[in-house]
């Protein structure tokens, strides 16, 4: 799908609300958004109508909404979908911040609409928005290695080496937020992904 240039006016971190869940895996979207609220000096405050924690922040020169559902996983678009419509704010002018199972940590990915690989919260926003084209900052946890583990996996912390490479990847997220929300979505993808290139270790040349 072709990057399209539409200044990001909402984004929504993914998690579950309660202290219990506060560092699990899962919670990965909400960190990089309480991150954000940080930066722009912003409260993230409970707004029944839009079924979350909610700030209006200005960041990198630019008036953007934060938003973290506080309707569990399962039930996160309840929440985009409220906002989205009373602020008339498009699906690709959304990003949603989730963790992601199918990259390791230490890797990040952005990009727009695809399928929603199982996870709870992508499949619930995409059938409240009716679209899968919003945008989506990938934050990878890694696997288990089992499917049968992923729901207790993603319920638990990281361990102390995974956090340190996650907490770079929302570093890294940071640097492009300007473009993002100047609406360079493109941009914003090629220099994620060719910092994160360069980051992996590179393979020996096979000796003679």
């Amino acid at each position: 799908m072709t990057a399209a240039y539409f200044p990001i006016k909402l984004v929504v971190g993914l998690g579950n609300p309660g202290a219990e869940y506060t560092a699990t895996r899962h919670n990965a979207g909400f960190w990089w958004v309480d991150q954000l609220a940080r930066d722009a000096g912003t409260s993230l405050r409970h707004d029944a109508k839009f079924h979350g924690l909610v700030g209006r922040a200005r960041l990198a020169g630019h008036e953007v909404w934060l938003l973290q559902p506080q309707t569990f996983m399962n039930r996160s678009g309840l929440a985009v979908v409220a906002l989205a419509q009373f602020y008339r704010i498009l699906p690709r002018e959304i990003l949603v911040v989730h963790d992601e199972l199918d990259l390791p940590p230490g890797q990040i990915k952005l990009k727009q609409g695809g399928g929603n690989g199982g996870h709870n919260g992508l499949k619930d926003i995409q059938a409240h928005l009716s679209t899968p084209d919003f945008w989506r900052l990938r934050i990878g946890i890694g696997h288990p290695g089992d499917r049968a583990m992923v729901a207790g996996y993603v319920l638990k912390p990281p361990r102390k080496e995974e956090q340190a490479l996650i907490d770079d990847t929302l570093l890294r997220a940071h640097a492009v937020l300007p473009l993002m929300l100047a609406g360079e979505l493109g941009g914003a993808m090629q220099k994620l992904h060719t910092d994160e290139a360069s980051r992996r270790p590179h393979k020996a040349a096979p000796t003679a």
